[in-house]
Parts: C-alpha cells; structure tokens; sequence
C-alpha cells in the first residue's frame, strides 16, 4: 500500500489487489495478460484437460451446408480442439472470491473435468452433474490421476436434482450449453439438442431445481454469453439467464466481462465483417446472483483465503 499524503490514510494499489484477490476483482477481466496465462498453465500442467469426453469443432458440427469458408476453417484447426472449454483460473477466482473451504458446490451443466478438479483443489466439496456418459467417464479418469478420486460427477439429467442430492448447497455454479451451438450428443435429453424456445423450457427447469437446492445468503454464478440463431442474429441469452434467476428470487448482483483470447478469431472476423458486417465476439458474462441478503453471504465468507492449490498435499479435502 500507498500513503496518501494529502490525508494521510493507506490506499491500495493494483499489486496490493492482486496479492489479496489473486487478480484485481474489477468488472473486466483479461484472459490474455501474462499472469493469467502463467497461472492457467500451472492447472493445464496438472493434467487438467477441458477437451476430453467432446468432439472437435463442435460450434460447425451442426451447418449442414458447409461453405469453402468453414470448410477451410475445419482444415486449419484439424487436430486441435476448438471446442469450448472453460478456464481453470476463472474458476478458482469465482471459488476463492464466492465461497470458502468446506462449501458444497451444485454444477448442474459440469461439462467437462475442470470446474470439479478446481474445487477440490480449493478444499470445496463439488457436485457435478451431466447428462453424458462419455464426458463422465472422462471426467472420472482426470479425477483419478489428479485428485485420486472420481466421486465428483454424476451421470444423469441436472432435471432430476432434488432426487440426485438430499443436502442444501453453498454455491450453484456452472456454464450451461449455449442452446445447440454446440451439440454434445444425440441424446433428446440432452438441451443442446433443442432448439431455442425448447431449450429455454428446460433450462428454465434445471434453473428452478438448483436455485432450491441452494442455502439462503449464497451466492450463485453463470458464465454464459448471447449466440446468434440460423438467420445470424443473437438470442438474448444473457437477459434470459438473468431472468430466471430472478424468477427464482434471486438477485442480479455482480456482472463481469471476461476477456477471451482472439487468436482463432483472427482466421475469421475479417471474411465475417466484409461479408455480414457481423462483430466478432471475443467476451462472455460472468453473471453473479445472491440469495438472500449480501451483506450477510459475505460476512459468513469472511476474508478472501487465497491457497496454493499446486502443492501435493492438497490433492485430497
């Protein structure tokens, strides 16, 4: 810290910041700046691996018609997964900023292993859950050769919560399907599947269980984002999230931008600007909710613990 010599008092700095949250809790956060990759790359070197259990290019999976343009692109990225994937280090900021140890977390569209692996490494018990087989037993095998345990995921449809789990949660955490953008079975089941207004219906519904799963004075976070439908323009799914959440009295709270990397979008937003004047997208939402009252979710999270989540013995709670 500083001093302030006009008054006299402390004033905190952007490195004080980073040294008590980890990353300064601003409302922007910058996935390409040095520090975050270096410490991204510290949870990929664990072992950590979003892709296992998906298919390659899943975002051009379902055009039926495809283009020289896409056609060229699926050349250029074949072997290298550009499947989404979610970011081990906005994970353990979102763990560290809004729970502490001991806190159970519901993810009710795990996906993939690396929320989970996150968690326990932070000392937070993880409940997750997804409809696919193949994603968790992939799941499974990370969590057996990082953690030692595989018990964090279940296999099953998020629409059956209040069967699947019996206690109360600290956290409601997750990063559903952005509709069928990407398409990640054939199960009819399986929400990215449907198409928009069916999609809604359902996740309106795995929305209602894990809200009432969740404590009172909690906080719950979706990263989602808007995504365009066939004819090119955007679903407003942001605003829909945000409305659901609400429908479940739960209050809109924090919004964060989170800052993607544009190195593929480089190979594309030239031909989509020229060709549809279409903006590419390099963001998505970080949207933070809370049940109950703040001041009291906060007052129970006390000071943000920041823990070495690399060190051996923390591979087991």
């Amino acid at each position: 810290m500083t001093q302030n010599t006009l008054f006299g008092d402390e004033i905190e700095t952007e490195s004080d910041l980073f040294k008590r949250f980890l990353v300064p809790p601003f409302s922007y956060l910058d996935t390409r700046i040095g520090s975050w990759q270096n410490r991204k790359k510290r949870w990929i070197a664990l072992g950590v691996n979003e892709q296992n259990g998906r298919a390659d290019c899943l975002t051009y999976i379902n055009i039926k018609k495809e283009s020289p343009f896409i056609k060229d692109l699926k050349a250029k990225w074949k072997g290298d997964n550009k499947t989404s994937h979610f970011d081990p280090l906005l994970a353990e900021l979102l763990y560290l900023w809004f729970t502490k140890e001991g806190y159970i977390v519901l993810d009710p569209f795990c996906g993939g292993s690396v929320r989970g692996i996150v968690a326990d490494k932070l000392k937070r018990k993880y409940i997750g859950i997804d409809i696919r087989q193949e994603q968790i037993t992939a799941n499974k095998e990370q969590g057996k050769k990082i953690l030692y345990k595989d018990d964090l995921w279940i296999c099953d449809d998020s629409k059956n919560i209040p069967s699947l789990i019996s206690e109360k949660v600290d956290f409601v955490f997750s990063c559903p399907p952005y509709g069928n953008l990407e398409t990640y079975s054939d199960n009819p089941s399986d929400i990215s599947t449907m198409e928009y207004p069916d999609f809604i219906i359902s996740y309106a519904e795995i929305i209602n269980k894990a809200c009432e799963k969740l404590k009172d004075n909690r906080f719950a976070v979706f990263v989602c984002g808007n995504f365009r439908n066939k004819q090119g323009n955007y679903y407003n799914f942001v605003a829909d999230t945000i409305t659901l959440f609400e429908q479940n009295n739960l209050k809109f709270y924090n919004e964060i931008i989170l800052l993607n990397n544009i190195a593929t979008l480089v190979l594309t937003c030239g031909k989509k600007m020229q060709h549809s004047r279409k903006i590419s997208k390099i963001h998505q939402n970080v949207l933070v909710f809370i049940k109950g009252d703040a001041k009291k979710a906060t007052e129970g999270l006390g000071e943000v613990k920041l823990i070495n989540p690399f060190k051996q013995d923390n591979r087991n709670i």
